[in-house]
């Protein structure tokens, strides 16, 4: 092997070279080792070393990256062109491309991609192909008893800009909701499963902008190599086109999977109205999936009216890219008992994520867990309970900055409600109008860089002394603003007309909302019902009188701050009465 050469690189650019390009080398060692500065495709930065001897193979290699990328401009042109079609899939089969009676999935897909020529089929199968107006469609036509396709090798990318695979269409589907929620989720009929003793990664790959996939049941797609996989095994995959392990424009391929400008995310894909992990007849299979749905790469991408059940891993998982997610409408039980134990587990590039109206129960984990995430979420109207069944976890893991959650109902679960972990920093965590019963630690906690065992970032690290210090407030999630303070620790209901005055001290200019707490046993909440709410001054000082209360009840108290975010719950304050027993 020929050592690495110290001769200084000559660069070639057809628009000058730019500064703050990331670089990425191939084998340095090679006497032809070429240097590719990204950019788009019309500014392709090139350096490559001045081994006297070996000049021309290097300006072979230059030519011949341009010829690829001309190639992959007339690929795209040609795609183009290629006629919307109407595929009517009416075999359960699958394998080589061949004209027969049966057109299979696969067929349907690589003519959707325009891969495969309708001229390659028999005239049976061009009979269940004809042109369509707006969109392409696979549609099925399955006998019955023979609805459940068994793939032999993983399925072909859907390539193709807005093709809607309808698993709708299959005679006898009723879209009456029958999932075991109050979710609009139908049974589907026809399914897409790996063949006997196969093994195989993924379900369905989508690369394509405004794909949409519906009323399908996909199951049983893994990996069992007992290693990492380079990308996660799912029944839907979503990623840009030739994603990571696939190395064919990268060779030898980057150690961190670098993303080039090319590399553009699918954007407006819909996963609708399928069972994810689950058969048709709502049984869990005997291989699990790894994961649900993996959004590795995307840009808009709505999961919406989805059961999702059963997977060694999360039922959703994001990676590099998932922005203006939508989840919504799902039912998500029994995940993660053999991976990644979080039911929905976000990561990378999150903006604007919202995670709206879904039942999330049961799972091993986290309801939600956001991990180092990029960018802000919206997480509301979920009702979560029961989960932790294999970590002990807070039912809501927050990392990063202006999470907002609101009326979520989080109830049975062996840890807190909501944990806010201090990733370098987290500020701006608005957390109100939810409802918490039932829990293994607080309804809210902030936890502190100086934690950092396991146990912190699982179950939090309970309730904050007070803060006197920038630093202090500064490595603590939602910069450690102070739990409002009664002043005092019991209060006495009024004999004249019955009300209590509720006074203490929070954070200057910020919003106090006043919770009963209902449970017994607890000093901090939990936070049961949300009644009241109030400002404080520029001082911290709050005031109001309630009537709603009577002897016996207790309430606790939160603290949001437009900048800070929302504080851990307040202790626990006592009504009482006046004693009038005559001594």
């Amino acid at each position: 092997m020929l050592k690495p050469s110290n001769k200084p690189f000559v660069k070639l650019s057809g628009e000058g070279i730019r500064r703050g390009n990331r670089e990425r080398e191939t084998d340095a060692r090679a006497p032809q080792a070429v240097r590719i500065f990204e950019g788009n495709r019309n500014n392709v930065h090139l350096s490559f070393p001045l081994f006297p001897k070996k000049f021309f193979s290097s300006l072979t290699y230059l030519i011949a990256l341009g010829l690829t990328l001309c190639l992959d401009g007339v690929g795209q042109a040609q795609e183009k062109s290629i006629p919307q079609l109407k595929i009517i899939v009416n075999s359960d089969r699958d394998g080589s491309i061949q004209p027969d009676s049966a057109l299979t999935l696969r067929e349907a897909i690589l003519l959707a991609n325009g891969t495969l020529s309708p001229e390659r089929l028999s005239e049976a199968e061009r009979a269940l192909v004809e042109e369509s107006q707006n969109v392409s469609r696979i549609e099925f036509d399955l006998l019955p008893g023979q609805t459940t396709i068994s793939v032999l090798e993983e399925l072909p990318p859907l390539a193709r800009e807005g093709l809607i695979v309808d698993g709708t269409t299959q005679p006898g589907y009723d879209p009456t909701p029958l999932a075991p929620s109050n979710l609009p989720i139908p049974m589907p009929i026809v399914a897409i499963a790996p063949a006997n003793d196969k093994e195989i990664l993924r379900g369905l790959t989508i690369v394509a902008d405004n794909v949409t996939v519906k009323g399908l049941s996909i199951y049983g797609f893994a990996s069992r190599h007992g290693r990492t996989a380079t990308t996660p095994p799912a029944d839907i995959f979503i990623a840009h086109r030739l994603p990571p392990p696939d190395t064919s424009q990268q060779q030898p391929p980057d150690w961190n999977f670098s993303f080039r400008e090319r590399d553009i995310p699918p954007q407006g894909v819909a996963i609708e109205a399928n069972w994810l992990g689950i058969l048709p007849d709502g049984s869990a299979p005997v291989m699990a999936s790894a994961f649900g749905v993996s959004v590795f790469n995307s840009r808009g991408t709505t999961i919406r009216h989805n059961w999702i059940a059963h997977h060694d891993g999360s039922g959703i998982i994001t990676s590099v890219r998932s922005q203006n997610l939508i989840i919504e409408e799902n039912l998500l039980e029994n995940n993660g008992f053999e991976g990644m134990p979080d039911a929905i587990r976000l990561e990378g590039i999150i903006d604007k994520t919202q995670v709206i109206g879904n039942e999330i129960h049961d799972n091993a984990g986290s309801a939600i867990y956001l991990f180092k995430p990029e960018g802000a979420t919206q997480i509301r109207d979920n009702r979560i309970a029961r989960n932790g069944k294999r970590f002990e976890r807070a039912a809501i893991f927050l990392m990063g900055n202006g999470h907002e959650l609101k009326n979520n109902k989080i109830q049975e679960q062996p840890g807190p409600g909501v944990v806010v972990a201090a990733y370098p920093q987290s500020r701006g965590n608005r957390i109100q109008d939810n409802q918490f019963s039932r829990l293994d630690g607080l309804s809210i906690d902030l936890v502190g860089q100086i934690d950092v065992s396991p146990q912190a970032y699982q179950k939090g690290d309970g309730v904050n002394p007070p803060h006197d210090s920038y630093q202090r407030r500064r490595k603590t999630g939602n910069f450690s603003i102070e739990a409002p303070r009664w002043l005092s620790p019991e209060l006495i209901i009024s004999p004249v007309d019955g009300t209590v005055e509720l006074a203490g001290v929070a954070e200057p200019n910020s919003q106090v909302d006043i919770y009963r707490v209902t449970e017994e046993g607890g000093t901090h909440g939990p936070l049961n019902q949300r009644f009241k709410t109030v400002k404080t001054d520029d001082k911290g000082n709050f005031s109001l009188i309630v009537e709603v209360l009577k002897t016996g009840d207790r309430v606790s108290a939160i603290a949001t701050h437009p900048e800070y975010g929302t504080s851990e719950p307040a202790e626990n304050l006592l009504i009482r009465a006046i004693d009038r027993t005559d001594k």
